[in-house]
């Protein structure tokens, strides 16, 4: 029988701590701490997530069930439900943001692959106003918006961005950096001109929708295939007073029918030699973005806080997506057939458990040659 290490403790050690003691160093997270430290909070709070905790009491009296084994958990000797609401809104979340922007880039260069392709998109988390009144939304209605660029090929977020529910989406295009030869799918409410311009500048690829009163000018027009959907392909440029001037160059237009939903779809690009219908199916990928938002908010907790404060919440959330990130590494390490979720579900009942934890993902029930041949025995009743 294996008597080793807790399976919490093993998964966890997929996280670079060297990476994250330097991140809390270069924020003083730790100064003048001399028992709870902030790798003992993370550890609580991926912890808090893994296993599904809905409160801050309810991960706190978890922990205190198993007091003896909290130290071996990388918890230290497990914390008061006052010292970690404490931590959470004194400490910087900034330490969590740049630790889980290292392990998203992590992820994404282990990869290699030809071609890039992020869908970027925000998602509205409502909060009650008279708790959260620092996240004023609407006159009845707090909220903050969550930013994600995400890789739709590795299934990964790869920037994670937290502004204010009345952000604009468009805005938070700013804090993008672009790489060079890679496509990005916007939504039809990010099309801004100037700041597509600024992407076709970084020599990086955009695909997304038109809006229904855009002014533009036919320039030429390409030949279609009516048989896969597309009704037109077109180069335009633009005619209205503030795009003519923000763009200035010419684009791509491509119209597609979706016989599913019997819609036209107007697609705009600055790629000029993907054929139209690759452009219409490269659109098609944004809806991953979309079932991240939806994931998350199911299976791991950023719809409900275990602080009030600005702080915590932001610390709650970057835990969320470290944790969704140390899944990931899990899965390919271990090279795990199962989905994340089926992931997720194992290790939420099983973190107190000592088994392997390849083995524990990896193994599957099977029946042996007997049980398969064996004739279930007939009941007679009197």
């Amino acid at each position: 029988m294996y008597t080793g290490r807790f399976v919490f403790a093993q998964v966890i050690d997929l996280l670079p701590r060297r990476i994250f003691h330097r991140i809390v160093k270069e924020h003083d997270g730790d100064k003048w701490v001399k028992h709870f430290t902030c790798w003992h909070q993370m550890s609580c709070m991926i912890f808090g997530q893994l296993s599904g905790r809905e409160s801050l009491s309810d991960l706190v009296v978890c922990m205190d069930a198993h007091s003896d084994k909290t130290y071996h958990l990388g918890m230290g000797n497990g914390p008061k439900k006052s010292n970690l609401a404490k931590v959470n809104e004194g400490r910087d979340y900034r330490i969590f943001k740049a630790f889980a922007d290292h392990l998203m880039g992590l992820v994404n260069d282990a990869e290699s692959r030809e071609m890039r392709v992020y869908a970027f998109d925000s998602s509205t988390i409502d909060l009650c106003l008279s708790v959260f009144w620092w996240a004023d939304f609407r006159k009845t209605k707090a909220g903050i918006k969550a930013h994600v660029l995400y890789d739709v090929n590795l299934q990964i977020p790869t920037c994670v961005f937290i502004t204010n529910a009345r952000t604009h989406d468009v805005r938070a295009m700013d804090f993008l950096v672009y790489e060079v030869g890679a496509y990005y799918i916007f939504d039809r409410a990010y099309v801004d001109f100037r700041r597509l311009f600024k992407l076709h500048n970084a020599f990086a690829y955009f695909v997304t929708r038109a809006k229904k009163n855009m002014k533009f000018k036919v320039i030429t027009s390409a030949k279609v295939d009516l048989a896969i959907g597309i009704r037109e392909d077109q180069v335009i440029r633009t005619t209205g007073t503030k795009s003519a001037t923000a763009y200035a160059i010419p684009m791509r237009r491509v119209v597609f029918y979706d016989e599913e939903k019997d819609k036209l779809l107007v697609f705009l690009t600055n790629n000029m030699k993907l054929s139209a219908h690759e452009v219409a199916q490269l659109y098609k990928k944004r809806w991953g973005v979309e079932l991240f938002f939806k994931w998350i908010k199911q299976h791991l907790k950023v719809k409900k806080f275990w602080g009030q404060s600005e702080n915590a919440v932001r610390v709650q959330i970057y835990s969320a997506v470290i944790t969704y990130c140390l899944v990931h590494m899990l899965k390919e390490k271990q090279k795990i057939p199962k989905t994340t979720y089926e992931i997720l579900q194992i290790l939420s009942v099983s973190l107190f458990d000592k088994t392997p934890v390849n083995e524990l993902l990896t193994k599957c029930k099977q029946s042996s040659k007997e049980e398969e041949n064996c004739k279930q025995l007939e009941i007679n009743y009197i």
